[in-house]
């Protein structure tokens, strides 16, 4: 374990939204998050839940207008909670990457707390995406690219088969998940920072 606690709250009032975030790291998986969208929600719980972080989020957004501000700044705050959570990156393994299959769909995640950030996204040809009414997989997309820049992490997502966006989302985020548990981990034989440069 590490020697500190590894932990943030961030705070994000704008004219458009106001949130509040907290995350412990070396958590246990438990959740609350309240941002008015039903479906980011459950993405939110997921990601807590299969990445082993404790995570409390409650925002207030312009959903009278859509979901976009919300959603958007819903990412930037938790990638902004990990930068401090992690601070300097020592010792921890730095990358990360998991492949979760739901019913018809697959989904890899390879993630990297390199420093630089850097979000793509690879999409198989036959890859069909069917009609969510409140949240899509390019809302899901935006998420994580504000999450990405603020983490300053290099993070590829590949959807390697599906038809159902369900599926296909939430196989999205618990890859991600299970490749920030990977990359945030603490491995004893990694002395200080991870990297040739000497710095993240």
């Amino acid at each position: 374990m590490p020697s500190r606690k590894r932990s943030a709250t961030v705070r994000r009032n704008t004219q458009e939204t106001q949130i509040r975030l907290t995350l412990v790291v070396d958590g246990k998986g438990s959740a609350n998050v309240k941002t008015g969208i039903p479906f980011l929600d459950h993405m939110l719980v997921s990601l807590a839940k299969h990445g082993l972080f404790d995570l409390n989020l409650s925002a207030q957004g312009d959903l009278h207008v859509d979901i976009h501000h919300t959603n958007e700044d819903a990412g930037i705050v938790l990638g902004q909670a990990f930068t401090q959570a992690l601070g300097s990156k020592q010792g921890i393994r730095r990358f990360g990457f998991f492949s979760v299959p739901m019913d018809e769909a697959l989904v890899r995640a390879s993630l990297d707390f390199s420093g630089r950030p850097s979000f793509l996204v690879l999409k198989n040809r036959g890859v069909k995406f069917s009609r969510l009414e409140t949240y899509s997989f390019h809302d899901a997309t935006e998420f994580l690219r504000a999450f990405t820049i603020q983490a300053k992490a290099n993070l590829t997502v590949e959807v390697v088969n599906g038809e159902d966006s369900h599926h296909i989302i939430e196989a999205t985020f618990k890859a991600v998940a299970k490749a920030l548990d990977m990359a945030t981990q603490v491995d004893e034989r990694v002395k200080g920072i991870p990297s040739t440069k000497g710095v993240l």
